[in-house]
This record gives structure tokens, sequence and C-alpha cells, in this order.
């Protein structure tokens, strides 16, 4: 099969995604499995998402992410662990520790913090919001992370930039492409524990 079908075939099944979604009632944003069609986004290939060898003492069902690695985990049993290629925040506004997943949310709105419009003030543009969809900047998936009930305004998140993935770019929060935080979206359940190293 050369390069022109594949992208035929692309081409077709993401149209019939598009109809698909036709049918969904979700308002805000297309069915979560809307991304999986097609070939892998990720651009560089270090950070594609695959089963790799776990070395850590973190039980079954943790996340752990190292920010200087650029690298998730999503830790298994018997020393593996899926690890996906994430962009982590710019110097300095990383969130480290450790924290639980206290919700969940498909598509969602993002809304720029009173901080983030300080320090970047052409997101002075969306204080009022931005709705759930491709064009927003939390992509097709969030997991918001709470520390003792609380939430820290710090996500593991999709993105409409898929080119950052690797790369310290954000305003604190882990982002995975739409693909991948789809696949961490369905491993991950409320109460997940979270590591941020």
């Amino acid at each position: 099969m050369d390069g022109h079908d594949a992208t035929r075939r692309s081409l077709l099944l993401g149209g019939l995604a598009l109809m698909l979604a036709g049918c969904a009632t979700q308002e805000d944003g297309p069915p979560l499995g809307y991304y999986t069609f097609g070939r892998d986004p990720d651009v560089d290939p270090r950070y594609r998402r695959q089963e790799v060898a776990y070395m850590g003492s973190e039980p079954p069902g943790t996340i752990v992410v190292d920010t200087a690695t650029r690298y998730l985990y999503f830790v298994e049993a018997d020393g593996r662990a899926t690890r996906y290629g994430v962009a982590v925040g710019e110097e300095g506004l990383s969130f480290k520790g450790e924290a639980t997943i206290g919700r969940k949310a498909e598509w969602p709105s993002w809304k720029p913090t009173d901080d983030m419009i300080q320090r970047k003030p052409r997101l002075a543009q969306y204080a009022d919001g931005v709705p759930g969809g491709p064009l927003n900047p939390l992509g097709a998936a969030a997991l918001y992370l709470y520390q003792g009930g609380q939430d820290t305004l710090f996500r593991l998140h999709g993105t409409n930039a898929p080119w950052s993935i690797g790369h310290a770019v954000s305003n604190g929060c882990v982002r995975l492409t739409n693909a991948n935080i789809i696949d961490l979206y369905s491993r991950a359940h409320v109460g997940t524990r979270v590591v941020v190293i």
C-alpha cells in the first residue's frame, strides 16, 4: 500500500467520523474518539505512546510525570508502563508533587487564570473562556489534579498544538496529543494518584 492509499483511507474514515459526529448529542465537541482515525499524530517518534519497562516503586494504576524527560507513565503490572510523550510547563510554572485526579471531562471548556493573563497579556482575549471543541487549548479531554479535595488548577490534557510535545511551553499543565489523552482518559479514573517529578 502506498502513501496515497493510506491518505485516502484516512480521509474516508475521517469523513465517516464527521458524519457520525452529526448524530452525537454532545454539545461541546465531536465524540471523544474523533481523533483516533488516521496516522499517529505524534510529531517526534521518541514521544509516541508505547509500552516500556518501568523500574519505579509506584503501584499499578499510578500516573508518573517526569518533567525533565517529557514523559508521562501509566504504571502497569509486572514492571511495565505505558509511556506517553508530553509537553510541560515553562521553567518555574510546572506543578511538582503528588495529586489525585479529582475530575474528568471530555471536550472541556477553558478559561485562563488571572496569573496566566498577567504573564501573557495576549490571553486576555480569552478571559470569558473558550468552549470545548477542536480549537480549545485543552483538546479532547482533561484530567483535573486535586490536592486535599481542592482543584490545583493544573491539568493533564490534550492539545490543539501537537508539535509542542517534548517541549516546556505550557503555563504549567501537562499536554498530550489528543489521541494520547483519549487513551489515558480511558485508563485513569477519578481518584487515580498522580506523581509529578
